[in-house]
């Protein structure tokens, strides 16, 4: 009996031990997810800033919608795949795909002008391209920054634009989308976290220096 209750005992403590291990490492990859979550947003936002410090140095935006002018902050050819640090790939051109017509591979004329729920403005449909993109360390020219971050920004023609041409910046008084563009931040790092920012800018007003932020909201 005594051997009997010893065994009970010892089966008991071992279960007690094995929660006990199981909670504590359930706790430490949540907060190992949080802080990764955290530091994607962080990423997203200081790859927009870079990339509005590259805006307010262009005087005609049309040249970024039609992809003649780009940001200095780049790693090779705005398309092919990026190995993250996790080893994972990364697919410039089926991201920025995804985002003009919902699929990986390359967007037909007409896809680009369908009418659908994401994307209902037709002819005015934003043609996102990508403007700046490269490992977050590499933001500084020092390379101060320790993070194991790739993030990307593309940029589009403001959607609320009625000129029918989403690759011309609107030059019309009454073109409520003139000197307006749209940016999208996309952060990715480890264990498959991705964080999204999409901020509004617009050209300074008089008086004004920089680019005026007109709205910033955290996608996922």
């Amino acid at each position: 009996m005594a051997i009997i209750i010893a065994l009970m005992s010892m089966l008991l403590m071992s279960a007690l031990g094995a929660a006990l291990v199981l909670t504590t490492s359930s706790e430490a990859l949540i907060a190992a997810n949080f802080r990764n979550a955290q530091e994607g947003v962080y990423a997203a936002d200081a790859a927009l800033e870079r990339a509005m410090d590259d805006l307010g140095a262009v005087a005609d935006w049309s040249a970024i919608l039609d992809g003649s002018t780009g940001s200095a902050f780049v790693d090779g050819t705005p398309s092919g795949v990026r190995t993250l640090a996790d080893g994972s790939p990364l697919d410039l051109g089926q991201t920025v795909n995804m985002m003009n017509c919902r699929k990986v591979t390359s967007c037909s004329a007409s896809n680009l002008v369908a009418n659908t729920a994401q994307r209902p403005w037709g002819a005015n449909n934003p043609f996102w391209r990508l403007f700046a993109y490269g490992p977050l360390s590499s933001l500084l020219p020092d390379h101060a920054i320790d993070s194991a971050y790739y993030v990307i920004v593309m940029v589009a023609d403001d959607p609320s634009e009625n000129d029918n041409d989403p690759l011309q910046d609107g030059r019309s008084a009454t073109n409520p989308g003139a000197g307006v563009l749209t940016l999208r931040a996309e952060a990715f790092g480890p264990r498959g976290t991705r964080q999204v920012v999409e901020l509004t800018a617009a050209r300074p007003g008089v008086g004004e220096a920089g680019v005026r932020v007109l709205s910033w909201r955290l996608i996922r």
